[in-house]
């Protein structure tokens, strides 16, 4: 505990000296610190208790995909200080073997952005008892913001209200829908609804 942190840079300082921070810098007039991932959980503890920090709450928990790199999956924490007027990214390595400690016991909110990162990207959270899929089908395959998965397939899902529960159909593509003129909207529009009397009145009008 120490006295409260007047500064953007007095801020970056003393995140840096915490245990598990591997760097923090100024991105963009924003402060990011890159940790280890082993040590997230008791990081996300001292930023929330200490008064030095007060980030009372974690505004959003999201998943980056860099198939090239090793390890490929970022996960990104965004906090913010109500009682100091500051925010931090925090951003952690991972790969879709080795699971991230949850911190849904520091912020219970992490529960829904745990399962979007999970569902979409598959990155899985040890401690996390709630982890199931949150935006596909419980029986979807794959996680689909990884850009490596396929942009079309042979099934499409939806939700059927007759029988009350999501069904995959083959995929079907309306012909209709796959002509394009490559017109504009404004170009391709020589007529709109109402515009009859408008036509018939310019047919008595000298070429």
């Amino acid at each position: 505990m120490g006295e409260t942190i007047a500064t953007l840079d007095d801020l970056r300082l003393r995140v840096a000296s915490l245990r598990g921070v591997v760097s923090v810098a100024l991105e963009k007039g924003e402060l990011v610190a890159h940790a280890e991932r082993e040590s997230i959980a008791v990081l996300m503890t001292t930023l929330r208790d200490d008064t030095n920090f007060r980030f009372e709450q974690m505004m959003d928990l999201c998943g980056v995909d860099w198939p090239e790199r090793s390890p490929r999956f970022e996960v990104v924490y965004n906090l913010l200080s109500v009682t100091l007027n500051h925010r931090l990214r925090v951003i952690i390595m991972t790969d879709a073997v080795a699971p991230v400690p949850s911190v849904h016991r520091i912020w219970p909110v992490a529960t829904w952005w745990e399962r979007e990162a999970w569902d979409l990207f598959g990155v899985p959270f040890s401690d996390q008892p709630d982890l199931r899929r949150i935006l596909t089908d419980y029986g979807f395959e794959g996680h689909p913001l990884r850009k490596d998965f396929p942009l079309t397939g042979y099934v499409e899902v939806r939700y059927d209200e007759e029988r009350k529960q999501v069904v995959y159909e083959p995929v079907k593509l309306t012909q209709d829908f796959r002509n394009f003129d490559f017109l504009s909207p404004w170009e391709a529009m020589t007529s709109l609804p109402g515009d009859e009397k408008a036509h018939e009145g310019r047919k008595g009008m000298n070429p």
